[in-house]
């Protein structure tokens, strides 16, 4: 059945470790830019499914890190309300991590593998045991860079000044070659899940002076690193190190198990691991694999996105519009 956002918070109280993109929170947040949510409950699963428009009133749909728990009744019911909102297709990418689960995908029958919003591998830190004991299983180096950043007297501190961090994001985006939403739209993130106390924006500081800022986000026992920037000067005091540990830290306190550093070049560890020494620290992709890499995680890829089409013809526009576009929208 259709749910109201409070049935669906009540839900997921059941379902604690359900992925922090099918939290209420970020369907509220989602529909304050152009996606209409609708929230379905069968036999104790459960789907936080989002609809953007398209012309002529047929929409696309889109299921972020879900569903919450898998039957028949439920996978049915997600047909018939793509159907009743016109959907085209139903893009869905699995809370799954390959090997993890997969017979979970029998499911699916009737839809294809498709392209992923969302980053297909990432690195996973544990957090378990002691603060030194996860020091200890991070790369040497960045180790040091943490230390040395302490050295260097730069402080981390809880901020609520989401305009400093979009001044830092835009320069980071032209340095880096990344894409920034609009500073309403991180308010909005901070705004609604920090609500719920399952966000925390960290700066951090040289004095006076904001070095480095970033966004963590939590959903029962995991934590993700979800947006980060920082400015050119001061880099050599290494604040980017500092900001992630105290961001673990953090998620620590609030009970994570784990800290997902959230996107790297989905390429095999082998070949990230021989080609990322020779690429450029600021090349793409292949800087971040060089920074997250050192904190001590696990590489670990999803099983990807899958498509169930309804109207073929629609779908072989709207997918071919995509690729002269470049890309697809979140």
């Amino acid at each position: 059945m259709t749910v109201t956002l409070a049935q669906w918070n009540e839900f997921l109280k059941q379902h604690p470790n359900a992925h922090f993109l099918q939290t209420g929170p970020w369907g509220e947040l989602k529909s304050r830019f152009g996606w209409k949510v609708v929230r379905l409950i069968e036999q104790g699963d459960g789907a936080q499914i989002l609809f953007r428009k398209l012309p002529f009133g047929f929409t696309i749909a889109y299921l972020p890190k879900g569903p919450v728990g898998w039957n028949e009744k439920l996978i049915k019911k997600i047909d018939a309300v793509c159907q009743r909102n016109r959907a085209i297709f139903i893009k869905i990418e699995p809370n799954l991590m390959e090997g993890e689960r997969e017979s979970e995908l029998r499911f699916l029958d009737g839809y294809i593998p498709s392209s992923p919003i969302q980053p297909r591998r990432t690195v996973v830190v544990s957090l378990e045991g002691t603060e030194e004991e996860i020091l200890k299983r991070m790369k040497q180096k960045t180790r040091y860079n943490i230390h040395l950043a302490e050295k260097k007297n730069v402080v981390v501190k809880r901020s609520h000044d989401v305009a400093e961090f979009y001044r830092m994001a835009i320069l980071t985006a032209e340095r880096d070659l990344f894409s920034v939403h609009t500073r309403a739209y991180y308010q909005g993130v901070y705004d609604l899940l920090g609500a719920q106390e399952n966000c925390e924006l960290l700066t951090a500081y040289y004095g006076r002076r904001s070095l480095a800022s970033l966004l963590v986000v939590r959903a029962g026992e995991n934590a993700y690193y979800l947006y980060g920037a920082s400015y050119d000067f001061e880099r050599n005091r290494m604040p980017t190190y500092l900001i992630q540990w105290e961001a673990m830290k953090w998620a620590k306190s609030q009970g994570c198990c784990n800290y997902d550093l959230w996107g790297i070049p989905d390429l095999e560890e082998e070949e990230l691991e021989r080609g990322f020494a020779q690429r450029d620290a600021h090349d793409g992709l292949w800087g971040v694999y060089r920074f997250k890499r050192g904190f001590g995680g696990e590489v670990k890829r999803s099983v990807g996105a899958w498509d169930k089409v309804f109207n073929e013809r629609l779908y072989r526009i709207y997918t071919r519009y995509l690729k002269l576009r470049g890309g697809q929208g979140d």
